[in-house]
């Protein structure tokens, strides 16, 4: 089994939980850049005790779901701040302080 299907790194507060995902894009100028993406994710367990996830938050979901954006957010600027990106990464990372 290869670590591409996993995720770069996962923040979780009880059923509810941020995952980031590597992903290379292509610039304009022929550059390839690694970007992070972060899906949302709760799990629960049906009538027959399978696990299943969704995407649909209840009440209770939401500030987890706050918590865990946030520790991504966090997560992900630590990262773009490791590695100083041009105007045009920037750009296409949504970065648009630099």
């Amino acid at each position: 089994m290869t670590n591409e299907n996993r995720p770069t790194e996962k923040f979780r507060a009880g059923a509810v939980s941020a995952a980031l995902w590597k992903n290379s894009m292509t610039l304009k100028n022929g550059n390839q850049i690694d970007t992070l993406s972060v899906s949302l994710d709760r799990r629960y367990t049906d009538s027959s005790g399978n696990w299943k996830s969704s995407a649909s938050l209840r009440l209770n979901d939401i500030p987890k779901a706050i918590l865990v954006l946030q520790k991504a957010y966090e997560f992900m600027l630590s990262k773009d701040a490791e590695q100083p990106a041009t105007s045009e990464e920037n750009v296409a990372t949504g970065n648009m302080q630099g």
